[in-house]
């Protein structure tokens, strides 16, 4: 049967936005959400990666106001109340906030009419979030250019009297991470040589590898390919 040498495969999905009230009950929360965008492995936000913030609490006279906030770089992918204060002014007013703050993308949103406290706390909340993920964010070193470059590339597809041979490689630069045989002959001997074909490709970093005793005809056309996927790579 065919062997497979599995691969890392970076995949991100949109997720449908949802939206999800609560209303308040002491300290039950209410939460907006929705999702980052599909990105490369760089982003598309002037930084790369998800973080999460709690902000500290603000007593109000109305009640305390605590906000967690999900950044996807400087965007602001979701904000959840984890504290608010437990009146109907502020059931209906989070929506709205966190309405406008997707909108926004910053704490300069209007002040909910008949729920100016909740709002005010909520702002300053929100700032302090978005203060603490652009510190976190200029602290974090910049993604490397090897980083920056990991690709994946097919190799030809070659046709042998064994059967057809063709590999996919995945580059990090101009490393090689990992081999995967997208086409190789049904045959024991094939099967036995993969692994040792592939781990050798790994330690050489190249195609200049030795053949593997009973599978000749199988590991040249695996050089063959391997080769033109590494010159594919640029």
């Amino acid at each position: 049967m065919k062997r497979a040498i599995p691969v890392v495969v970076l995949s991100i999905a949109g997720l449908v936005p949802v939206w999800l009230y609560q209303p308040s009950s002491g300290t039950s929360t209410a939460q907006a959400t929705t999702p980052a965008p599909s990105t490369s492995s760089s982003g598309t936000s002037g930084t790369s990666g998800t973080n999460v913030v709690t902000t500290t609490t603000i007593d109000t006279e109305k009640g305390p106001v605590q906000l967690q906030v999900t950044f996807d770089g400087t965007k602001i992918t979701a904000v959840k109340m984890l504290q608010q204060p437990d009146h109907p002014q502020t059931t209906a007013a989070v929506p709205k906030l966190v309405a406008e703050t997707l909108q926004a993308q910053s704490a300069d949103i209007d002040t909910v009419s008949g729920a100016t406290i909740t709002s005010d706390a909520y702002k300053e909340s929100l700032q302090a979030a978005i203060d603490d993920n652009a510190k976190a964010a200029s602290a974090s070193p910049p993604a490397s250019a090897s980083e920056a470059s990991s690709r994946t590339v097919d190799g030809s597809a070659l046709s042998t009297e064994k059967g057809p041979v063709q590999v996919q490689v995945t580059f990090d630069g101009t490393k090689i991470t990992a081999v995967k045989l997208l086409q190789q002959p049904n045959h024991p001997q094939t099967t036995a040589a993969v692994p040792v074909l592939v781990a050798e490709t790994l330690e050489a970093q190249s195609a200049d590898i030795d053949t593997v005793s009973g599978a000749t005809i199988t590991s040249e056309a695996y050089k063959e390919s391997l080769q033109a996927a590494i010159d594919a790579r640029g």
